[in-house]
């Protein structure tokens, strides 16, 4: 299924992914920084999401009390809500 998150607090507007038997599937980031942004989706690309979740939630940039990582942790609790 594929899911769409607006995300808040970052430099990119919106999160697109997949969620297919419980693995992370298809990130793509609109906006932000686009090579970091494709490494994050590349480096959980089939990781399970409570394991994604784990290790991108928290996740600071800077100042900000969010990140890009961490916006997409909150876009696949909110998938599994």
């Amino acid at each position: 299924m594929q899911y769409s998150y607006q995300t808040s607090g970052t430099c990119s507007r919106e999160i697109l992914f997949e969620i297919e038997d419980g693995k992370v599937k298809n990130v793509q980031y609109i906006g932000g920084c686009n090579g970091n942004l494709k490494g994050i989706g590349a480096l959980i690309e089939g990781m399970d999401v409570q394991e994604a979740i784990t290790r991108l939630e928290g996740i600071t940039c800077g100042p900000k009390s969010t990140s890009c990582p961490d916006q997409l942790a909150k876009a696949l609790k909110k998938a599994l809500a």
